[in-house]
């Protein structure tokens, strides 16, 4: 799973963890998943100042940060993003909240 904060250990980039082994908060707000069955979290402060912007995970040559599951292979997970256009706006708003976490 994804989990994409405003942290301070590498900044916002998106941590990558194995399945279990991060806890999602109950503030944390689903984006959605990567290949069906990966699910993307965002803290709901960092939700709050990207809802109106599509959030694409990728990945990069680079260091990853000490703590996700990329950080040993040379690679890194970064965010790329674009502001969603009014028709995308209003899609969203018309499909109500996002789940938010346990």
């Amino acid at each position: 799973m994804f989990h994409q904060s405003g942290g301070c250990c590498d900044g916002s980039a998106p941590m990558c963890f194995p399945r279990g082994e991060f806890r999602v908060g109950g503030q944390d707000v689903l984006l959605g998943h990567i290949a069906g069955d990966v699910p993307v979290w965002i803290g709901a402060a960092q939700f709050e100042y990207w809802r109106h912007t599509q959030v694409t995970v990728d990945v990069v040559p680079g260091r990853g940060a000490g703590m996700s599951l990329e950080s040993p292979e040379g690679m890194r997970f970064i965010v790329r993003s674009r502001v969603f256009t009014d028709e995308e706006n209003a899609a969203l708003e018309a499909a109500g909240e996002p789940l938010r976490g346990a």
